[in-house]
């Protein structure tokens, strides 16, 4: 058997706990799923046989290579980094994906590329990928600054910018001891179910940028952290006539409406 590798961040999933997670993802016959790190299959295999396909990515090529081996119904395995090699598997001419697939994400991902994974879910869908929902095993602090609300010490640049394109549900909490090699911090399970921006801004660049640099200046005022926003140089409270907001306040107030509209007018003409 392959044991989990640290420079992977792998730590394998216990029976007792697929079946729990397995019961909240409620795969279905006519689903298609990517799986993001499959390890050796524990939640592969019951996936496989509820769902019509699963893609497995798999960045240990030994695990792969195993999963291969396995000749597991339904599964392809995907050897490399899942954010490289995701947009192979994106439907196109020369895809193995037929273009009508809607896809489901499950995934118990690697706690230090956890954001990044996300992120790029979250850039997918806004390009055109068909992705409906992702359940996701993730560090529990992680999980906790997903679903943090405005005003609080956990609430940032994650909330925000997930939240604007995906309600965020926390499914389970897992204590160390539910994976192998148990590791050093609780762990979580999060799904995150994709929809169009809410509220759409006129930029969505610009949004990003807004929210990742307010948020090096957190406990400064929102008049302060827009001093190195070039567009924002010399604004007053009165940004615009239809804008009501008060630059006194902290960037970790606001809501993710009030940014995407604060983002509109640091982008207008």
């Amino acid at each position: 058997m392959i044991r989990a590798r640290k420079r992977f961040g792998q730590h394998f999933l216990e029976p007792a706990w697929v079946d729990k997670l397995i019961r909240a993802i409620d795969p279905q016959s006519d689903q298609t799923f990517i799986e993001i790190g499959p390890g050796r299959g524990a939640l592969t295999r019951p996936l496989a046989a509820r769902a019509t396909a699963v893609f497995a990515h798999e960045i240990d090529r030994d695990l792969a290579s195993e999963l291969r081996k396995a000749a597991i119904p339904n599964v392809t395995v995907v050897e490399g980094d899942f954010l490289e090699t995701f947009p192979s598997l994106i439907p196109n001419p020369q895809s193995p994906i037929p273009n009508h697939c809607r896809f489901r994400v499950a995934g118990n991902l690697p706690y230090n590329v956890a954001s990044p994974i996300m992120f790029k879910l979250v850039d997918a869908y806004l390009e055109g990928v068909p992705l409906v929902d992702a359940t996701l095993m993730l560090q529990l602090e992680v999980a906790e600054r997903l679903v943090a609300q405005a005003g609080t010490k956990t609430y940032g640049v994650l909330s925000i910018l997930i939240r604007h394109c995906a309600n965020v549900d926390l499914v389970l909490k897992l204590p160390p001891g539910a994976f192998r090699p148990p590791p050093k911090v609780r762990s979580a399970v999060v799904r995150l179910n994709f929809h169009p921006p809410e509220p759409p801004v006129r930029d969505r660049q610009t949004f990003e940028q807004l929210v990742q640099t307010v948020f090096t200046h957190r406990r400064k005022t929102l008049a302060n952290a827009l001093r190195s926003w070039g567009q924002a140089r010399g604004l007053s409270p009165g940004l615009s006539p239809g804008l009501s907001l008060d630059l006194s306040r902290r960037p970790e107030t606001l809501t993710v409406a009030e940014f995407a509209a604060l983002a509109d007018v640091l982008s207008s003409p």
